[in-house]
């Protein structure tokens, strides 16, 4: 895979990375208005991870071959640890960090979005 190649496969990781953990705040709100959110929620959980996984092996995939800058493995690898840790609270009903740990994935997740598709900060040696 060529170098924009990798770029474009990290860039769409992120997008898709950043859709995932919306729709996991719209199934936040369907488990607390609805009988079947719980399982939706569930499910969405099943799916970030999948993506936040998707997107580690993008950044690897996409440093490996050119040999740019390895900040985005270390923020793939941060996002999974946070996923991580938003799967164990939301198992063990710790809402009080489960919520604010989701808002900020989300933050962080808008923020590497741009970044990536601007080109800036981290991932302006994979843009070069």
């Amino acid at each position: 895979m060529t170098k924009q190649g990798n770029l474009t496969f990290l860039r769409v990781a992120i997008t898709v990375q950043t859709v995932a953990v919306f729709v996991q705040a719209i199934t936040a709100g369907l488990l607390l208005s609805s009988p079947g959110g719980g399982a939706l929620h569930k499910a969405g959980a099943y799916g970030v991870y999948f993506v936040v996984l998707v997107h580690v092996v993008a950044a690897i995939v996409g440093w490996r071959p050119g040999g740019g800058s390895p900040r985005p493995i270390l923020y793939a690898v941060g996002y999974l640890v946070l996923a991580s840790a938003q799967v164990a609270l939301g198992i063990a009903g710790v809402k009080a960090v489960h919520v604010p740990l989701g808002v900020l994935m989300f933050g962080m997740s808008v923020l590497q979005l741009v970044w990536i598709r601007t080109g800036r900060r981290a991932y302006g040696a994979a843009a070069a």
